[in-house]
């Protein structure tokens, strides 16, 4: 009830007084423990010696309140004034009592004898304010804010007050110019603006936003907008915001900028990440050169992260070269530079650039580096350039890339070499799952070369689905049924079932491996399992619910049962009930 009462703070304010505290520490035990009536009594017996003892008064009025009888505040609160007549505790301890009690003329009278002994103090008011807001008259709360403002003679005093109250009543716009007129006056409640208004309902949010970046908005205030949006998942329009608040003049420009990056960063959105790569960007246009690189390196990978590295290698090309950064610095940014052309679809710029600088950078990311170009060349089908790449290079993430090149070739026998050479644990675990998937088909498939097989493959490395597809039905045709045959056809129509158009064939792809398939096989569960998973996203869950079921009774030794029940309890949930 009481916002600005703590019982803690009343108990550090006694710290250096330790036999009051003593006293004190009996009835704090018994309000703790819930025994206000004796609690009371205890604190109105220190308050009979002690007459304007604060830490008693305020432990009277929050025990009776408790038991409904804060009347009895009353003459203990004027008792205490008497003594002390200008403390702000007792003069709004008694305006809060005199407002309990509806004897409304009273505090309005007592709020007028306090402005005018301080005429520039918002206390007064503020008090009233809250007292009135704590007791749900919310009229009487707004009638005592425009007292205030025109005896305070400032349209923007109690703003803060005025903006929770039309918070409370659910008109978050209000509340919104509010907090305009109030960051006008006080930047710094800034912070206290957002968490306020970041529970704006959905619908209420763009009209919000406006009244934070209306023509009579502050810096403060348009600021706190870009902060909301971010919260509210609109990194973009956060930017365009606040851009508008950090030109060249303005003193806390950098603090501010890297502030922003940092709430772009908690997001953790693509669009955000990019946000907050324009915010270093900006951040680095501002400050010395020397730490610039920094910024604008941390930029380039913001930027990166976000998928867009034309932008990063526009950033750290020039930046790359810079003579006056340290070395050290400078090795990061042609890093990041080479990783940009990469991710910009750039491989041969990033070899040219690799080829350049790589001497001066640590064998580690040089390694790296190598590693990422391979890739890129894999990507593009240049095996041999890859292969020339990952040459001398013995680290199991070189030797699990090589085997990866080996099988695109056909090299059947040498990819199963090379993986296992590599290990299970050879890059993150995307990387890892994809290599024992591919080991546990090849080692069904006799021959030591297959070129058919390594074409179909790099097709679909490649992101050609619907070719890969059609490629793997020809190259499983060449094999025998128990001779791998059917592990590539559930491959084929795997791929193709990741595509609009493919997924009929997908879906007579495995129809006719579940058909030849037999219970000792991987083949056929699998192929059971990719059909229903097929069948639930073209939103027929009664059809896959029956491949569900044949494929737990048929195979209940398969590996893939437990997925199998997993999705069978989706797929009964997706159906209606009649």
């Amino acid at each position: 009830m009481f916002r600005r009462l703590s019982l803690s703070l009343a108990v550090a304010a006694l710290a250096a007084a330790p036999a009051l505290a003593q006293g004190l520490g009996r009835g704090f035990d018994l309000e703790r423990t819930g025994r206000y009536a004796e609690a009371a009594q205890a604190y109105e017996q220190m308050l009979r010696g002690d007459p304007a003892n604060l830490p008693a008064l305020l432990g009277l009025e929050r025990a009776l309140d408790r038991l409904s009888r804060v009347a009895e505040v009353l003459d203990p609160a004027r008792r205490a004034l008497a003594i002390d007549s200008t403390n702000p505790a007792i003069l709004g301890l008694l305006i809060r009592t005199f407002v309990a009690v509806d004897q409304a003329d009273s505090a309005a009278a007592l709020v007028a004898r306090w402005s005018a002994r301080a005429p520039a103090d918002e206390s007064p008011y503020r008090e009233w304010i809250v007292a009135l807001e704590d007791r749900g008259r919310f009229d009487d709360a707004r009638a005592a804010i425009l007292t205030g403002r025109r005896a305070l003679a400032r349209p923007a005093a109690l703003a803060i007050e005025a903006a929770e109250l039309e918070q409370r009543q659910d008109n978050w716009v209000g509340a919104a110019h509010e907090w305009v007129r109030a960051l006008a006056e006080e930047p710094a409640q800034q912070p206290n603006a957002t968490a306020q208004l970041e529970d704006t309902p959905a619908d209420r949010r763009p009209k919000v936003a406006d009244a934070l970046t209306g023509a009579d908005a502050s810096r403060a205030a348009r600021r706190t907008a870009a902060d909301l949006l971010l919260g509210w998942g609109e990194p973009e329009r956060a930017w365009t915001v606040f851009q508008t608040t950090v030109g060249p003049d303005v003193p806390d420009g950098p603090y501010a900028l890297h502030r922003f990056a940092d709430r772009a960063l908690s997001v953790g959105t693509r669009a955000a990440r990019r946000v907050r790569a324009y915010a270093l960007a900006r951040f680095a246009e501002i400050i010395p050169a020397p730490l610039s690189l920094q910024a604008r390196i941390d930029a380039a990978r913001a930027l990166l992260d976000a998928g867009d590295g034309p932008a990063a290698r526009a950033i750290l090309a020039p930046a790359a070269g810079e003579s006056t950064a340290a070395p050290a610095a400078r090795a990061v940014a042609r890093t990041v530079l080479v990783r940009a052309l990469l991710e910009a679809g750039e491989p041969d710029s990033a070899a040219a650039e690799l080829a350049r600088v790589g001497e001066d950078l640590p064998l580690e990311e040089r390694e790296q580096l190598h590693l990422g170009l391979a890739r890129a060349r894999v990507a593009r089908g240049q095996l041999a350039a890859a292969d020339s790449l990952l040459a001398g290079d013995s680290s199991v993430a070189a030797l699990s890339l090589s085997g990866w090149v080996a099988l695109y070739r056909g090299g059947v026998k040498t990819a199963m070499d090379r993986f296992r050479a590599a290990g299970p644990y050879a890059g993150d675990r995307t990387e890892a799952t994809a290599r024992t998937i591919m080991a546990a088909l090849l080692d069904h498939i006799a021959p030591d070369s297959f070129p058919a097989l390594g074409a179909a493959l790099l097709r679909l490395a490649q992101g050609d689905s619907l070719g890969a597809a059609a490629a793997l039905q020809r190259a499983a045709a060449q094999l025998p049924e128990r001779g791998g045959r059917l592990d590539v056809l559930l491959l084929a129509g795997q791929a193709a079932a990741g595509t609009d158009s493919g997924q009929a064939g997908a879906a007579d792809i495995f129809a006719d491996i579940v058909r030849a398939g037999e219970p000792a096989g991987s083949a056929a569960p699998a192929a059971e399992l990719a059909w229903a998973q097929l069948l639930l996203r073209q939103d027929r869950p009664t059809d896959a619910v029956s491949h569900l079921e044949h494929l737990i009774l048929t195979y209940p030794q398969s590996a893939v049962v437990p997925e199998a029940r997993r999705l069978l309890d989706k797929a009964k949930g997706a159906i209606p009930r009649s």
